[in-house]
């Protein structure tokens, strides 16, 4: 009877220790009672009838999900190929359990087709300058289908577009007639700002003719520094207005001293010269 007994409670302590189990503190266990859901246990040291229950172990971590490269038609008929990466976590564990087969598998499959849908209602200019805009409707779209399954997404980024060679090339087209049309645009404005400033330049120098004569000082002195064999020295006519004017003078005082219709006398030297 002793020995009964013994076999009894060594097997009894057998089958408990058979029954537990150790869960991570980022694990949880959905279990099942004789098929039905028993509950959702874990972290730590918890207690699994050996033979009557089964459970199924879930990560509460986020998982990155990578979704293969997937031939997309843009809304430009452009062929291009985009691959992405998923990041998701298991919110409710009995959900994800209970409501799907396989939650991985099945997030895959829905990132994969989402993919090729979204991408297929943009243009590639699109794609390539506003990626944050299409990985918000991405993350919102996925999200919202695997909710029923527990599953939450955090975020879907595109990762890598595969582009045609013809298609590079006419990027690179395109982008060199851009760079030569920005740089003729900066190249006009310049013109043009220097027209001004000369504008505003001569403007100055009409009012003031001595900033024209340093200027011409100037250029002498930025001449003579070269090793020019031979010198132009152009003279502006500014420098030589006091000598007009003083011409000018002098032709008028002279007509003035000459004899005139009504009589007047005539100088003593030009008498001299009609008698002789």
């Amino acid at each position: 009877m002793e020995v009964l007994l013994l076999v009894i409670a060594g097997a009894l302590v057998a089958y408990t220790f058979a029954s537990l189990r150790i869960l991570r503190q980022y694990e949880r266990a959905v279990t099942f009672l004789l098929g039905k859901y028993w509950g959702t246990k874990g972290p730590g040291l918890i207690f699994l009838p050996a033979g009557f229950a089964k459970m199924s172990r879930v990560s509460l971590r986020i998982i990155a999900m990578d979704i293969q490269p997937q031939d997309v038609i843009t809304r430009d008929n452009v062929s291009i190929k985009v691959n992405a990466v998923l990041y998701m976590r298991v919110r409710n564990p009995d959900m994800a359990i209970i409501e799907i087969e396989d939650y991985r598998f099945a997030t895959s499959q829905l990132a994969q087709t989402t993919l090729r849908s979204v991408l297929g209602e943009v243009e590639l200019d699109e794609l390539l300058a506003d990626r944050e805009k299409i990985n918000a409707i991405l993350k919102t779209i996925v999200d919202e289908r695997t909710e029923p399954w527990g599953i939450e997404v955090s975020a879907v980024e595109v990762k890598d577009v595969d582009l045609p060679v013809e298609m590079k090339r006419a990027m690179a087209r395109q982008a060199e007639a851009e760079r030569e049309r920005r740089a003729k645009v900066i190249a006009a404005e310049g013109e043009y700002q220097a027209a001004g400033r000369l504008t505003e330049a001569a403007q100055v120098m009409s009012q003031q003719p001595q900033a024209l004569q340093l200027r011409y000082l100037q250029t002498l002195v930025e001449i003579a520094a070269e090793n020019n064999s031979t010198t132009v020295f152009p003279i502006p006519m500014d420098l030589l207005t006091p000598f007009i004017q003083a011409a000018k003078e002098g032709l008028a005082g002279k007509e003035k001293s000459l004899p005139s219709s009504t009589g007047a006398p005539v100088p003593t030297a030009d008498r001299e010269r009609q008698h002789s």
